[in-house]
């Protein structure tokens, strides 16, 4: 009977994603958003009721159209032209698009097709995502940007090297790759550290062209080119906390590894870095003081990535989060097991004084990263999901929880999942906040996210009503890209269909590592 349904199942969500995939809806030569209260990515503070007017993609009126528990004046407001379309927002708040600073387009050892990514970055509210290195993307932005698919604006952020039919061994050889990178198309490079003189040849040539930057400090080659190296040779932005802590360093110029250490281990790696802050300088020390300060007059930009590792400080809320009953694939649950071979499931015996080492980790890295902010450095926000129990989209806004949780007011989390982001990626003119002249990226929710950031999760936030019924809030209502108007629920409608097709393709359900039953 199990296996009856199984089958039922299988065929019934293919059946659901063949007639009911969402393409979206315009764009419209007129599109007004009506009633709406405003939260802008510039930091400043909720307004409303507004009517917002897109025409061809360009935001042309925000006009403030009453106050709050007051009637609005029908006279006052624009009007609709022939061919428009109007959404009633009345009591709903309207964001930026949001920008992922880091994300990968899936990969084959997820068993993740691009699809199923974009759908979830966009089902919450994510419009435009840089990938740092990943799958071949090319073809994917050009789709994106033409809107042939359903996805965010995309910039491609090519591994250093990649391509290349012999490994990059001189400082013209790196120059020479610089420069057929940016041929290629590409926005920018994702550096993982080379030799010195590699590194500042390439960061050179990729500065001369104007293009962006970004590194993962790996620990193979940080001993002797750390963040300050990259960021005063013309990187523009980091990637995670790798080089930072090493910047840092006082009295040693290495990590104090242990000397069974083997790097090839992914326990003995992510054990140790959680040990990484406590050798670096002391909050607010001369060095971290000096340290911060001139990345700062660099206007170099900080990616933390705070969610890839939260599993380093709370496995169980990491292996439990809701969503991957109904989200997450077979295959990248399997991904996510422990394993000696996949990247990042360093699950081998991971307990208590694992996690309590992390937890210091972090009230030491955020301690950097907020005070960072405050001095007016920049902080963008990336989920680098696919990885250590993070799910595509969910992981970006539970990103932007630990935001919250450094230091950041929520308004600040927002600047840095909108405008921080446009700013590092050089498209700040056109989009990262709501302003006249941008274009029509946006987030529509019927929740205010600055009371509460879980009603941004597709799964939304549990509330008690005053009659004492426990309902589900929140989830985005719709995300707007290129003017283009997506029910985001009907995405993630599809993403589970999906998923539930490929459980009962392989008569699946997940369940916990080592559970046999």
């Amino acid at each position: 009977m199990k296996n009856l349904f199984l089958v039922f199942t299988f065929f019934f969500s293919l059946l659901l994603i063949a007639q009911d995939n969402h393409k979206g809806e315009g764009p419209f030569p007129q599109l007004i958003i009506r009633g709406v209260t405003l939260i802008n990515g510039d930091g400043s503070p909720p307004r409303g009721p507004v009517d917002v007017v897109v025409e061809n993609n360009t935001i042309v009126d925000i006009r403030v159209v009453g106050y709050p528990g007051v009637a609005i004046k029908e006279s006052s407001r624009p009007k609709l032209k022939s061919g428009g379309k109007e959404l009633n927002a009345s009591g709903m708040y309207l964001l930026p698009g949001f920008v992922d600073m880091h994300g990968h387009i899936g990969g084959s050892a997820q068993g993740a097709d691009p699809d199923y990514v974009f759908k979830l970055w966009m089902a919450h509210g994510v419009t435009t995502v840089r990938q740092p290195s990943g799958i071949d993307a090319s073809n994917l932005k050009k789709q994106s940007a033409k809107n042939t698919i359903v996805a965010p604006r995309i910039f491609d952020y090519v591994g250093f090297g990649s391509g290349s039919d012999t490994a990059i061994s001189t400082p013209e050889q790196a120059r020479e790759w610089v420069r057929q990178n940016a041929k290629n198309g590409a926005d920018g490079i994702k550096f993982f550290g080379a030799e010195p003189e590699i590194m500042a040849s390439a960061l050179d040539e990729n500065k001369k062209l104007g293009l962006g930057s970004a590194c993962h400090h790996a620990q193979l080659s940080v001993a002797r080119w750390n963040v300050l190296h990259s960021a005063r040779a013309g990187l523009t932005s980091m990637e995670h906390w790798y080089g930072l802590p090493e910047a840092l360093f006082e009295d040693r110029t290495v990590q104090d590894y242990p000397l069974d250490y083997n790097y090839q281990n992914e326990q003995h790696r992510f054990e140790e870095a959680g040990k990484l802050w406590k050798q670096s300088a002391k909050p607010f020390s001369d060095h971290w003081n000096a340290v911060m300060n001139e990345l700062i007059a660099l206007d170099f930009t900080l990616d933390p990535t705070f969610n890839i590792y939260e599993a380093s400080r709370d496995l169980h809320r990491a292996r439990r989060a809701e969503w991957h009953e109904d989200y997450t694939l077979p295959s990248l649950w399997k991904f996510y097991e422990p394993s000696k071979v996949s990247h990042g499931s360093y699950w081998h015996f991971w307990g208590t004084e694992q996690e309590i080492a992390w937890k210091e980790n972090f009230r030491l890295w955020m301690t950097f990263v907020n005070e960072y902010k405050n001095r007016g450095g920049r902080v963008t926000a990336g989920s680098d999901s696919g990885f250590i129990y993070q799910l595509y989209g969910f992981a970006f806004i539970r990103e932007l929880e630990l935001l919250r949780e450094a230091g950041f007011h929520p308004l600040e989390v927002i600047r840095s999942a909108t405008l921080n982001g446009a700013e590092a990626l050089g498209w700040d003119d056109k989009i990262g906040s709501i302003q006249i002249g941008k274009l029509a990226d946006f987030v529509l929710i019927e929740e205010n996210p600055l009371v509460n950031l879980k009603v941004l999760y597709g799964t939304g936030a549990i509330k008690l009503t005053d009659d004492n019924e426990v309902v589900r809030v929140g989830g985005v209502k719709y995300t707007i890209k290129d003017g283009i108007i997506y029910d985001s629920k009907k995405l993630l409608a599809e993403v589970k269909a999906q998923v539930d097709a490929e459980k009962a393709k392989a008569n699946w359900e997940l369940k916990q590592p080592g559970v046999k039953n």
